[in-house]
């Protein structure tokens, strides 16, 4: 992560911002966030990660009506600047920094915005992905929201890394293909490509969508089984852009 941070507009020495403790943010998750790309010190595919911004924090009940894309994106651009972020990745995070009804405090309320920056992620060449143990449950109010509450995908990535593997492809209750633990998935078979349809419970990535977008995919709702034939597997993420992996067994 890089020197300094954007908080509620505000630049400031990273280590120096905090999020109040007694808050639906830090009881319970309380936020949502998406992950972008800095291409010449240039936000890609900004439109995109604002829209999924404001669709997520309407699902999980976040009011961001005193934050304008306009605003939102100055504050961008000052941190990108001030961090020398030629190519680099971003985040941004809306707490909801109010009191729960189940833990009512005197004091607390208002969404905070955190804009971080930090250095792209290494890739291996040779990525392998295994299968989770973790299934994703596709009628949770969370699917394929991008909220603080990120604990199970970072527990699945973990378990996936302690057994030798860079990611996991992970299932939902009905043993279809959904996601990795932090990227979406494709797979190209007869020339054709695919992915896992919105309902599986997969996250609405902002890469898939360009992807959507550029080229022919059908989305589908397939088990495992689907990728015993295919040409290659990709995953898609901010973090790792678009990559080619080996799915292995555990």
């Amino acid at each position: 992560m890089h020197k300094f941070a954007s908080f509620n507009h505000q630049i400031l020495p990273s280590t120096d911002i905090t999020v109040n403790a007694i808050s639906s943010a830090s009881l319970y998750g309380k936020g949502v966030f998406t992950t972008l790309a800095i291409c010449n010190s240039q936000p890609f595919l900004w439109e995109k990660h604002w829209h999924r911004l404001n669709d997520n924090a309407i699902k999980v009940g976040i009011d961001l009506s005193n934050f304008s894309e306009h605003t939102v994106y100055k504050s961008l651009e000052n941190i990108i600047e001030k961090n020398n972020a030629l190519n680099a990745r971003c985040r941004l995070t809306f707490f909801d920094e109010s009191s729960s009804r189940i833990w009512e405090t005197e004091g607390t309320d208002g969404i905070s915005l955190l804009i971080q920056t930090a250095e792209l992620r290494e890739v291996k060449e040779h990525f392998s992905v295994t299968v989770s143990p973790f299934l994703i449950n596709s009628t949770s109010p969370l699917s394929g929201v991008k909220s603080c509450n990120y604990l199970e995908n970072v527990l699945a990535l973990e378990d996936a890394k302690s057994k030798e593997f860079d990611e996991a492809i992970r299932l939902n209750e009905r043993n279809q293909i959904t996601s990795a633990c932090m990227a979406n998935v494709f797979w190209q078979t007869g020339g054709k490509l695919f992915t896992p349809s919105l309902k599986t419970g997969c996250l609405a990535g902002t890469i898939r969508e360009f992807v959507l977008e550029s080229k022919e995919v059908f989305e589908v709702e397939k088990g495992l089984e689907i990728l015993d034939d295919t040409d290659v597997i990709f995953l898609t993420s901010t973090g790792i852009g678009i990559c080619p992996v080996k799915l292995k067994n555990s």
